[in-house]
Formats: C-alpha cells, structure tokens, sequence
C-alpha cells in the first residue's frame, strides 16, 4: 500500500515557508561580485613595484597575481621579464610553477 507524503499541520506549513523566505533572504545578500584580474601588469622597472618584491620572500606567479590583481598568465610573464632585468633570482621549479626569490 503506498500512500502519500502527509499534508504539514498549518504551523508547520509556516515555519517552513518562513525558513525558506530567511534562506533567500540570505542568498541575495551575501552575493559576493568577482573582481576581474587586470591584464596590463606594473612597470617592471619603477622603483615602487621593485620595492614591493624586494619585501616578499618568495615569488611565486599566484603570490605575485594577487598582490598586484593581475592574472597568472601575466604574473608568470612579468616574473621572467623581472628575471631577466636581474631584480629577482630563479630557485626552482616544478611541473608547473617556477620559483624566484629576490636578491
């Protein structure tokens, strides 16, 4: 014999119509808006941005993409052009990640 789910008693229709208002009320206020990561990265040879990597231990391009917003892709590039100025030295890499250090 199957029966059917049991109709909720008038309060209990009510606590659940007012939990899932509060529920939606929630959602809509904790929306959270995504920054878009810049594409343009800072001058490698201003004296501010070599300052800031001079205070950071090791380089990594997501350490360097989220101090400055800037992407990955533009955190790597700028990494090896900071490199190749003789700012920062290459410690080791990975499979996929190149660390630097700076000197």
């Amino acid at each position: 014999m199957m029966g059917g789910k049991k109709k909720p008693t008038i309060s209990q229709a009510l606590k659940a119509q007012l939990k899932e208002a509060q529920t939606k009320e929630a959602k809509a206020t904790t929306k959270v808006e995504k920054k878009v990561a810049g594409v343009i990265p800072p001058n490698p040879r201003e004296e501010k941005v070599i300052r800031e990597i001079q205070k950071m231990k090791v380089l990594t391009p997501y350490s360097v993409a989220s101090h400055f917003n800037i992407r990955l892709s533009v955190a790597k590039d700028f990494l090896e052009e900071l490199h190749r100025q003789g700012v920062i030295a290459y410690v080791s890499s990975g499979r996929h990640i190149k660390i630097y250090k700076p000197i």
